[in-house]
């Protein structure tokens, strides 16, 4: 391969960002590279994120159901055994399948891969350093910065991957902990903590603020706490972890509640930092192009366009939800304003999905947020206890929620708590990019017996007429 090489396109960052932004510059017709530091494409969450989290919270829901349900429905079978190795395998061979799948997609739309660490060395110009040190210098009209996120750190307490892990070492535990500690009561803390807890931890979770899931409704929120609670979580919220100290019996934590009180201990085999995620720019040669960071990392854009011509940047590194298809509405809309088109993302329609059992979605306002803009709404909500597919497959925790305008019924935000969720927010979020009103959806049919039938249940709640609760 020629150490010069020069492309319409160059995108540094393999993940959900990069990946798509490389794919549709393919199809665009743009000369396009891709660079990517890991020696695998798909970035954080097909390697150490959403994909491996979904595979074990896919194969812990089975082993729980195996332990507990398939007795109610008349399955007798011998008390299930873990096999952790077999089940890390499975989880393993699942992302190295879809790795595989996006080197193929790279290929398929002419996108030329180079493995190495990339960063911008001037207008125009990106190296990439290989594992070995040899340097490739590549030219191109347009840069793409797409590097994502990392987990924040938690002062006073150093991830070992062992004892103290964050998300990534969270992924591939030996053994199941006796206590997992979880630090951060935010999505990634709750969906690693129910994979551990089904396997036959006990879980704690330590929140600084004194609700679970900040940007979640809080009255779904309430809900889904209290569900977790019955599942076998405990909740230290209102609480600072304010150090960690490993030795051969495990680790010990020092906490003290958030508003000032007595310092307590609390002992535990494994902990788990998840306070979140804040974006990845060291290294970048970001000052080489004059482009700076505001304070907490990101990169200003405009159209994501960033202060330097021809730089781009996309996804977590950007302000927004870091959420991987919220990269993938970047990557596309940036590629086409690049091509002279007109991309466009509205990030009041970005979806969120906790994947737990059962699931919360939501799209669009939440009801503080109503209530602190001083809009006058409407609420329908439905509880999947009323929902017959819920009932027969006893999953009846939980409840969907509309809210919409009080005067034209324009939907501002939906919200489900319950079987599937992640899969039904999609008709909400059609819905309100059409700018839809709740009836609209409460008069199209829906399939019965279905759990979609809880949503539109929902919706005629909004005007009083709910038929089946």
């Amino acid at each position: 391969m020629s150490q010069d090489q020069s492309f319409d396109v160059v995108i540094i960052g393999g993940g959900p960002g990069g990946y798509n932004a490389a794919i549709r510059a393919g199809q665009l017709g743009l000369k396009t590279a891709i660079v990517e530091s890991r020696g695998v494409l798909g970035g954080t969450c097909l390697n150490v994120g959403c994909m491996p989290s979904k595979a074990l919270l896919h194969a812990s829901e089975l082993f729980e159901a195996a332990q507990h349900e398939f007795k109610t429905i008349g399955i007798e079978v011998p008390a299930p055994t873990l096999n952790l190795v077999q089940m890390m395998k499975a989880k393993q061979d699942s992302v190295t399948a879809l790795t595989k799948g996006i080197e193929f997609l790279m290929k398929k739309n002419k996108v030329t891969y180079f493995v190495g660490f990339g960063k911008i060395e001037g207008q125009g110009k990106v190296s990439v350093t290989a594992q070995d040190g040899s340097v490739q210098h590549l030219t191109t009209k347009n840069i793409v910065i797409a590097t994502g996120s990392e987990p924040t750190p938690l002062p006073g307490v150093t991830v070992d991957q062992k004892q103290i892990v964050d998300s990534t070492g969270a992924l591939s535990l030996p053994a199941v902990p006796k206590h997992l500690v979880v630090v951060g009561a935010g999505i990634i803390g709750l969906e690693l903590g129910s994979v551990w807890r089904r396997l036959g931890a006990k879980v704690t979770v330590v929140e600084f603020l004194d609700r679970i899931t900040p940007g979640m409704d809080t009255e779904v929120a309430t809900g889904f706490q209290k569900i977790l609670a019955k599942q076998g979580f405990a909740f230290k919220l209102g609480t600072k972890v304010t150090a960690a100290k490993t030795g051969t019996n495990g680790v010990t934590l020092s906490l003290e509640a958030a508003k000032g009180g007595n310092p307590e201990t609390l002992e535990a085999d494994v902990v788990l930092v998840a306070i979140g995620r804040r974006p990845f720019t060291q290294g970048l040669g970001l000052e080489s192009v004059g482009i700076t960071t505001d304070q907490r990392g990101f990169i200003p854009t405009n159209h994501f366009k960033t202060a330097a011509p021809g730089v781009w940047a996309i996804g977590d590194v950007i302000t927004g939800p870091m959420l991987a298809h919220k990269a993938e509405e970047d990557a596309v809309a940036a590629i086409e304003l690049i091509a002279g088109k007109a991309g466009h993302v509205d990030y009041d329609l970005v979806p969120s999905v906790v994947y737990t059992f059962p699931e919360v979605a939501w799209v669009g306002k939440t009801e503080d947020q109503l209530k602190a803009a001083g809009v006058q709404y409407k609420v329908g909500k439905f509880p999947f206890m009323a929902n017959s597919r819920a009932k027969i497959n006893h999953e009846t925790d939980g409840f969907v929620k509309f809210l919409a305008d009080a005067r034209t019924d324009r939907v501002y935000g939906v919200h489900i708590m319950g079987p599937q969720a992640g899969e039904m927010i999609g008709e909400a979020c059609v819905l309100m990019a059409f700018g839809g009103a709740s009836e609209d959806l409460a008069r199209i049919c829906h399939p019965h017996p279905t759990r979609s039938e809880a949503v539109r249940q929902a919706a005629m709640g909004v005007e009083g007429w709910t038929m089946q609760a």
